[in-house]
Parts: C-alpha cells; structure tokens; sequence
C-alpha cells in the first residue's frame, strides 16, 4: 500500500489517502497536478519503482535520507498517513533532507555487488567458525587456506566427534557453494561495469592497491561522479591515491 498527500503553497491538504502500491492507482491522483507537483519519497527498499514511474511521466522525484528525515520528524505517534503528512510539509517548508536518486540504468548492479558483500562477509563467518571449532577441541590450529578448495577438502576428517564432524562439513559445503557462484557473480558484475563505465573500470584498476573488487564497489557507490561539487571530486581523486599510497607502503613495510 501507498499513502500519499499533496498539499498546496498555503499548507492546504489537498489529497491525504491510502491507495494499492499499482502506478496505475497512482497516475490518477498526481494528473490533475502535473507539472507543479514534486513527488518525496523517504529512502526505502521499495522506492525504485516510484522513481522510474515519475520520470515516465514526467514528473520531478526527490528522494529524502532516511536517517537524516527520521531525526527531523520522529515522534511517538507514527503511521504511514502522519509519516506521509510531515513529508508532505518538509518538502513545502524546504527542510526535506536529500539523498540521490541512483540511475536505474546501474541500479540492479549496484544491488548484486552489495549482495556479494553480504556474502562474502557470511564466508568469513564460516571460516572463523572452523577456527573456533578447532580451538574449542583442543585441537592444532589447521594451516590450510580455506580459500582452496582442496585445503577445504582436508577438513573433512578432522574431528573424530561425528556431530562436530557434521558441523564443520556444513561450514565448508557451504564454502564450496559460496566460491562457485561468487567467482561467477564477480565475473557478471565486472563485465557491466565494462559497458556502464569501461573508462573508470580500467583506470581504478591501473591505481596501485585497488584491485577488480574494489574498483567495482568504487564505481557503483558512486555512480555519477559530477554529482559532487568540484572540491569534493578532487577530494575523492586525492583519497584514492593516499589510499593506494598506504597500501604499497604497508606491503614494502610488511
């Protein structure tokens, strides 16, 4: 569901309902209004298909920060038509705190890549489970590389307790299944970045320190780098090659 509100320069209410999440249930409300109306939408998951609806219409779109609205207009009584109100009336009084909108045409990929994020961090989840599990009985730390799969393969006949066995077999099928579809992910999300910004995607990768990975995350949280004022462009070109600068001085150092 979706409650909208439109109110007027004086403050006036003008439409305040509940209507089905359907562009169809929506068009009807803004038409009478089309071209001197804004539609505000706080930064949720579901946001997407507002903005692209918006845009086929023709009609301007903000989107507001979530953490920065939820400090403006929080308060005890809270539900979608009040929250939908007190939009409304930031948005009026110029307070409404922006966020960027993200161009659909990278959208999803920007999605995947945080996705692969998620898992890759549960991956290392896994191998420090394996970790403890050695520790906790009392076993020699194991020195394979659970990046391998034949490494993980060796962990197979590690503890002679059959539910600990058990255990430790879920962790590294689990591995197994992560490395198989990550490495395809990975090579999925390098190639659109090739299309969206074959440019960027080589130049990253040319900085000493910044790898495939890394270039990727840069590129799609980023987006549209004329989106920064100037200083701050630079600012981000300067940390990128402090950063680089760290990395080598730290391998030399190690």
């Amino acid at each position: 569901m979706l409650y909208v509100c439109i109110i007027d320069q004086e403050g006036n209410i003008c439409v305040h309902k509940e209507i089905p999440a359907d562009p169809n249930k929506l068009q009807p409300l803004l038409e009478p209004y089309i071209g001197n109306v804004v539609v505000g939408v706080e930064c949720m998951h579901c946001w997407y298909w507002v903005g692209d609806f918006c845009e086929d219409i023709g009609v301007n779109f903000i989107l507001g920060h979530a953490l920065y609205m939820k400090a403006i207009h929080g308060g005890k009584a809270k539900n979608d038509r009040i929250d939908s109100y007190k939009i409304a009336k930031l948005m009026r009084g110029g307070n409404f705190p922006l966020a960027y909108v993200y161009p659909s045409a990278m959208r999803a990929t920007r999605d995947l890549l945080r996705r692969r994020m998620k898992i890759v961090r549960h991956g290392a989840d896994l191998k420090a489970h394996i970790v403890n599990t050695t520790s906790q009985y009392n076993l020699p730390p194991n020195k394979v590389n659970l990046k391998n799969p034949s490494a993980r393969e060796q962990l197979r006949h590690t503890f002679a307790e059959p539910a600990a066995q058990k255990n430790i077999d879920l962790d590294v099928a689990l591995l197994d299944c992560y490395a198989r579809q990550l490495s395809k992910v990975e090579h999925y999300i390098q190639q659109q970045a090739k299309q969206h910004n074959p440019v960027h995607f080589h130049l990253l990768k040319s900085v000493w320190g910044i790898g495939p990975i890394l270039a990727l995350t840069i590129i799609y949280e980023i987006g549209d780098i004329n989106r920064f004022e100037t200083e701050y462009r630079t600012t981000i070109q300067s940390s990128q090659v402090m950063f680089s600068y760290l990395v080598v001085k730290y391998s030399f150092s190690e």
